[in-house]
């Protein structure tokens, strides 16, 4: 091992989930999912955690309105920052609906990453938005995502809207990780 991993004062969590502040976001989901899905791996490598939550917009809805997931990996032999700024900065070649902004203020590098493929009456197609960070030797993504056909009642909310909820909450997110 070259470098000593620099961590950033983050820590890997057996669950995520219970780290996970997405309060932002429920301003528009204020059903609380009260079994999200979460799993861990700890290894000499890598430590990496992993959180998905179903959201809904009120208690009748029968399915999840959206999707949140939040990954976190710590990376612990290798330095990820070349491999993270290829994959993010160039996230849109992959996938050509994807527009890409670097953010400032978000560990050493940050991606926000949206699509909205709806159409005008917003009854096809997604929305999502992933904020990809990177501070130090640590990686962390949270990725919104909504179907239209998903919502009963009234399309997802915008994609402008949805990216200050997921700033708001990865901020907050970011802090807990580093807290206890």
């Amino acid at each position: 091992m070259a470098d000593d991993p620099d961590l950033a004062g983050y820590r890997a969590k057996a669950n995520l989930c219970s780290a996970v502040d997405y309060s932002a976001l429920r301003t528009e989901y204020t059903e609380e999912d009260n079994l999200p899905t979460h799993n861990s791996l700890k290894h000499k490598a890598i430590d990496q955690s992993y959180c998905s939550i179903s959201l809904k917009t009120s208690s009748s809805s029968s399915y999840a309105d959206a999707y949140l997931s939040v990954q976190m990996d710590l990376h612990k032999s290798t330095d990820p920052a070349a491999e993270f700024t290829a994959v993010w900065s160039e996230y849109g070649q992959r996938y050509e609906d994807y527009e890409v902004e670097e953010l400032s203020g978000f560990g050493d590098e940050a991606y926000l990453v949206t699509e909205d493929t709806t159409s005008g009456t917003g009854t096809s197609g997604s929305r999502a938005v992933i904020l990809a960070v990177r501070d130090g030797w640590m990686t962390y993504q949270m990725s919104w995502s909504a179907y239209s056909s998903s919502y009963e009642t009234n399309s997802p909310p915008e994609v402008s809207e949805v990216s200050r909820w997921v700033k708001t909450d990865t901020r907050s997110t970011l802090e807990n990780l580093r807290s206890d």
